[in-house]
């Protein structure tokens, strides 16, 4: 198959190593600068893929990133975020690397070579319709991927996919691709740079915009965050009395640990 490997094209910049320190920052910035853009560019694609994920959500399903490298690594790291933030239960919203817990730190020889590995490490989750697979890979390429796709489709998994290449492979087997052009890298093929910076905004607006569309957030506050530490809990208490209008500090801190959460205790708050 023939398409654009765009994030394989040489950089707009040459000669960096002849470059001040201020340059390298501005150029790198100001190729930054396109990330955005190239992203508004996408939300249709966006849109289409999220919906999706909330109706499978609320229905019991559960959202899988898959990925390698750096795409990988972000995956695990939005899904990471879930519970503390939304007060969601973990495996609701699970990352999948290719190399296992790992590769998070370090790179694993050839793992992302394996094209029957993603499916395998899928099963492990007993995966099943309920649940979504995005797969997450700025060439579009990876074998690890490739095989976790194709396999989800034969499954009959809602598929999606997150790319910065256009028509790739990885497209052609998912149900609602996302395609997220930024470019040749400052870097030349250093997709960790705009490629990531990418990846990282998408998957922050689908995943919070699922927890909205399910109920995690309530105006727009974090109503059934877990309280982690102090500067949460100091978070919790200042929203739990702008909320219900409870004027002492001691007196919030008090409901807000006894319900475990802003979202329980004003809803106790309300019934009184």
């Amino acid at each position: 198959m023939s398409f654009e490997r765009i994030t394989e094209e040489e950089g707009n910049y040459r000669h960096l190593e002849k470059m001040t320190v201020h340059e390298i920052l501005t150029f790198i910035n100001q190729e930054d600068k396109l990330v955005p853009e190239a992203v508004a560019k996408a939300i249709p694609q966006i849109e289409k893929l999220t919906t999706v994920v909330a109706e499978k959500m609320m229905e019991g399903g559960r959202l899988f990133y898959v990925g390698a490298g750096t795409s990988g690594r972000l995956g695990i790291l939005d899904a990471s975020e879930i519970p503390p933030t939304y007060g969601m239960p973990f495996g609701l919203i699970v990352g999948i690397i290719a190399g296992g817990e790992a590769a998070i730190q370090r790179p694993i020889e050839k793992a992302e070579d394996n094209m029957e590995q993603g499916w395998l490490d899928l099963q492990e989750h007993e995966i099943d319709e309920k649940d979504v697979v995005i797969g997450i890979a700025a060439s579009g390429t990876t074998p690890y991927v490739l095989g976790a796709l194709k396999k989800s489709r034969e499954k009959k998994i809602v598929t999606g996919c997150l790319t910065c290449n256009p028509g790739t492979p990885m497209a052609e087997l998912a149900d609602y691709p996302i395609e997220v052009i930024v470019g040749p890298e400052f870097v030349t093929g250093s997709t960790r740079m705009k490629s990531g910076t990418a990846q990282k905004l998408v998957l922050n607006m689908i995943s919070t915009t699922v927890m909205i569309r399910i109920g995690r957030v309530q105006d727009n506050k974090m109503v059934n965050m877990q309280l982690t530490n102090t500067k949460i809990i100091d978070r919790g208490i200042k929203m739990l009395m702008g909320e219900t209008g409870i004027e002492d500090y001691e007196k919030a801190k008090e409901l807000l640990l006894k319900y475990g959460s802003v979202k329980k205790a004003i809803d106790a708050t309300s019934l009184k």
